[in-house]
């Protein structure tokens, strides 16, 4: 079993609080233990990074991202332990494992990348002998909480726009899964990086979770996760009035048309729900399929579905997904599909738990016969199960899938342009895919609409959040 330690102000420290254990899903043994922090550990990591940071924004943005890219070149250095870890904590096919490690030290790269280029601005002035500059500059400590499902991805994302645009950083790990984080720390502590700069600690959401986002050091917190974690975050940040980036949860609708590519259609919704088991947030959670394709489309899908692998997520045979993080989200799948069958809907395939010597599966399922106020329609259930809806005309499709509290992803299926682009417009999400699964770029702009967050990560615009602007009215 992995130990892991706090690491504070450029070392490695353990806690004097309680370890938290990190079951591996698929074998359901303790694989690691880290360290149950607390207020302390919040204290000492913020002023570690209040400390360091002027000095640090004193270095000039291609210095800092020299180090950002020594934080690439130690994660390719250990890129098959690293998704080792990964699966370990998780249960993430090796496959999606290894492009998330190898996704995360190209992002590091990438920003790394924009030491020299984001920049202010010069705006016109009423005044003839004035000149009006808009300067951008580093907010001071950022706190980032990372999620479960993509932890080593999402703390790249919360780590390098901050550390390039001369922030200090805190992260926190899920409680979930913090080992690969955990072991990202002590690559980093083998680095040259200023002692503050970047500092990681663990432990539970409601004690040093509220320590990290209540604290006056706090310039900023930065989270991915649920609905109800960004509530806690934004009352938390009010009384300082600290700025807040959120991405939540997402229940993505996916319209098919009656000229879409069939085969392509069937296979990008099948990819884009039953990867990692279902638990992406920015993926396929309900379809929507025209009524003059359905009794073609339906049966493919439902085909497609049934011939999902799942299993061992070491299993050199490659199985398609692997179990739930634990068991509580087994549980909470199995609940909604059953509430789902009282409403109504029909289970067209899978809809149980597996009778499986380990791990906290749940079949891949497809739910028949939906209506649009159920609950599998309206809420995130975070695992392998696609409820289908039919409709009549695209605007119908398009009405229903702008109902919904949630706006992070959408999609569309079709082979006009026309529909595409009007689509586009019409939907009310922060992406939209046309013909292809659900992913995002890191040069784009990931970003939620209504319950799904406020602010965003990626590209240039994502650089942007870790930034304020001041304006200099300069007469001369």
């Amino acid at each position: 079993m992995r130990q892991y330690q706090q690491f504070i102000n450029g070392s490695l420290k353990a806690s004097p609080e309680d370890v938290i254990e990190v079951e591996n899903p698929y074998t359901q043994k303790i694989v690691a233990a880290v360290p149950q922090g607390g207020q302390a550990d919040a204290e000492a990591a913020l002023e570690a990074a209040a400390e360091a940071q002027p000095a640090w924004e004193a270095r000039s943005a291609a210095e800092r991202a020299g180090y950002l890219k020594k934080m690439s070149e130690g994660i390719r250095q250990n890129r098959t332990q690293l998704a080792k870890i990964l699966v370990e904590e998780q249960a993430k096919v090796l496959p999606l494992a290894q492009v998330e490690i190898d996704f995360t030290a190209d992002y590091f790269e990438y920003y790394a990348g924009w030491a020299r280029i984001f920049e202010g601005e010069i705006i016109q002035s009423d005044r003839p002998n004035e000149s009006i500059f808009i300067f951008r500059k580093p907010m001071g400590v950022a706190v980032g909480i990372c999620p479960w499902n993509f932890p080593f991805f999402v703390m790249a994302r919360k780590v390098a726009p901050a550390l390039l645009t001369g922030n200090a950083a805190v992260i926190k790990p899920s409680s979930v899964a913090p080992a690969t984080i955990m072991a990202f720390a002590e690559i980093v502590a083998k680095t040259d990086l200023p002692p503050g700069v970047l500092n990681i600690i663990t432990g539970a959401g409601a004690s040093l979770g509220e320590a990290l986002v209540r604290s006056p050091l706090t310039a900023m917190v930065s989270l991915t996760g649920s609905v109800e974690a960004g509530q806690r975050v934004i009352a938390g940040a009010a009384d300082n009035i600290v700025k807040t980036s959120l991405e939540l949860g997402g229940k993505a609708p996916a319209i098919v048309c009656a000229d879409a590519d069939i085969d392509l259609a069937v296979k990008s919704v099948v990819a884009s729900r039953v990867i990692f088991s279902g638990q992406v947030c920015n993926c396929a959670e309900r379809l929507y399929v025209d009524e003059k394709i359905a009794s073609k489309f339906i049966p493919r899908l439902v085909e497609a579905m049934k011939a999902v692998k799942y299993g061992d997520p070491f299993d050199r045979n490659t199985p398609d997904m692997a179990c739930q993080v634990n068991a509580e989200q087994q549980r909470k799948i199995a609940a909604m599909v059953a509430r789902a069958r009282e409403e109504g809907a029909k289970v067209l395939c899978g809809g149980d738990i597996p009778k499986t010597e380990t791990g906290y599966f749940f079949e891949p399922t497809v739910l028949g016969d939906c209506a649009q106020n159920m609950e599998a329609v309206q809420k995130e259930i975070f695992g392998p199960v696609l409820p289908v809806l039919t409709f009549k005309t695209f605007e119908e499709a398009i009405e229903k899938a702008n109902d919904s509290e949630y706006g992070l992803t959408s999609s569309i299926y079709t082979t006009n342009v026309n529909t595409a682009m009007w689509g586009v417009r019409k939907l009310k999400f922060g992406e939209t895919y046309v013909n292809r699964e659900n992913f995002e770029a890191m040069q784009g702009f990931h970003a939620g609409w209504r319950k799904s967050g406020i602010g965003g990560a990626d590209g240039k615009h994502g650089l942007m959040e870790y930034l304020n602007t001041q304006v200099a009215y300069i007469q001369y």
